[in-house]
């Protein structure tokens, strides 16, 4: 299993002690993903600053020494843990994106695979979206470089809706800009459930600049009263 599946989904069970007959290369994987959920879970329970590589070993079941054999030290394990984590997250949101036809669609279902995406993942959402900015200016260059990613999915597919060429340049960096501080404030507070419920007021300001607040307020009005889909639905297998 890859690093973004063990993060989003079934993470990596501990291998038995003794021979095993499995293959360096397996164990190190398996050691590498256990590494990367444990980095994960003691980020999102105590914070990257508190976080130690002591919190990270014992949440993996493995040895320091193990742990220095695959990465530096914790940030060095952190920007690997967030790297698959929002890899994953972008590739299931323009997976979702790329399955619908129009503008429309695409800006919807983009944006519904990100917020239930996110609500269904406690960690990997603290730790993509809240604790990167605690972790210096790699992790921050890391995480402007995803909303970047964010904004060409609607950058790519904006010239479907007529008059959009007319829009500022900035248009769609601002829209996500002001989704990711939306999502930041809720996880931040703890109110992952929040997000699904969210969506049509952000489909509605995604949508006003280019198709105007009449259709934009309609797109919204029907997702009130459309029933969320599960989350499991937006997580294509082959982010896993």
């Amino acid at each position: 299993m890859s690093d973004a599946g063990s993060l989003w989904g079934a993470h990596p069970a501990q291998l038995p002690p003794g021979r095993h007959g499995l293959s360096r290369s397996f164990v190190a994987d398996n050691q590498r993903g256990r590494i990367l959920t444990a980095t994960i879970d003691a980020t999102a329970t105590i914070g990257y600053v508190r976080m130690s590589v002591e919190d990270i070993v014992r949440r993996a079941g493995v040895s320091r020494r193990t742990f220095y054999e695959l990465f530096a030290n914790k940030l060095d394990a952190f920007l690997a843990a967030f790297d698959a984590a929002a890899g994953a997250l972008l590739h299931t949101v323009q997976v979702a994106s790329e399955r619908e036809t129009t503008f429309e669609g695409k800006v919807i279902a983009g944006f519904r695979a990100f917020v239930e995406t996110l609500a269904a993942a406690p960690g990997p959402a603290r730790v993509c979206i809240v604790e990167a900015l605690a972790a210096g200016p790699d992790a921050i260059e890391r995480r402007t470089a995803v909303m970047a990613a964010f904004a060409e999915v609607i950058e790519d597919n904006a010239p479907m809706v007529p008059g959009s060429q007319a829009l500022p340049a900035l248009t769609a960096e601002t829209i996500v800009g002001g989704v990711y501080e939306t999502i930041f404030r809720r996880i931040a507070a703890g109110r992952l459930d929040d997000l699904p419920a969210l969506l049509p007021d952000l489909i509605e300001s995604a949508l006003l600049p280019y198709v105007g607040p009449g259709a934009a307020a309609a797109h919204a009005r029907r997702l009130r009263t459309i029933e969320p889909a599960p989350v499991a639905e937006t997580v294509p297998e082959e982010s896993l």
